[in-house]
């Protein structure tokens, strides 16, 4: 008779899982740190900011009110937070490197809600107080509500660059 046999083979048992396994990183969208996204978005920030700072400094009387310079402190500081980090973000796209440091991305994270909050709320003084200027008040002709009207603009146009930097590293944090 010839008939075949079956053969056997030896199936190796899989170990068993002693660790969980790794976890999947998320990919770099673009707006985070160390992206082309995210530096456009710290240079969209700093142009609006220097924009706004430029336009409320140019008028004389801003000193007068309280929200103008409260406006001018917001966007020197935004000034210097997003030139820092369109520079670091401009290093690691030449040295092709991410930004997924805890330490940094908890750094950028903060850096980015304080600045955006406070730049928000000055544009929102700022705006409210030449809305009291120009309609209540009836004295745009004395003063220069274009200018802080514009002012008020560029330092909203500047918050909207910083939101999406904020919730994008806020999100990587949150992910790690």
């Amino acid at each position: 008779m010839d008939l075949s046999h079956p053969a056997v083979h030896p199936v190796g048992v899989p170990p068993a899982l002693t660790q969980p396994p790794a976890r999947v990183r998320m990919k770099d969208y673009q707006g985070m740190p160390g992206t082309l996204g995210g530096l456009a978005l710290r240079l969209g920030q700093l142009g609006f900011a220097v924009i706004s700072f430029s336009i409320m400094a140019s008028v004389n009387d801003f000193s007068s009110v309280t929200a103008f310079c409260y406006l001018v402190a917001a966007t020197i500081l935004q000034t210097i937070w997003s030139l820092t980090l369109a520079v670091i973000d401009t290093y690691a796209l030449l040295v092709r490197r991410n930004l997924h440091n805890s330490l940094l991305v908890s750094l950028f994270s903060i850096g980015d809600g304080v600045t955006s909050t406070l730049t928000f709320a000055a544009a929102c003084a700022t705006a409210g107080v030449t809305v009291l200027i120009d309609n209540d008040l009836n004295q745009c002709g004395a003063n220069q509500c274009a200018k802080f009207e514009t002012s008020a603009a560029m330092a909203f146009l500047s918050w909207t660059m910083g939101a999406p930097s904020f919730l994008l590293t806020f999100w990587l944090l949150a992910t790690r």
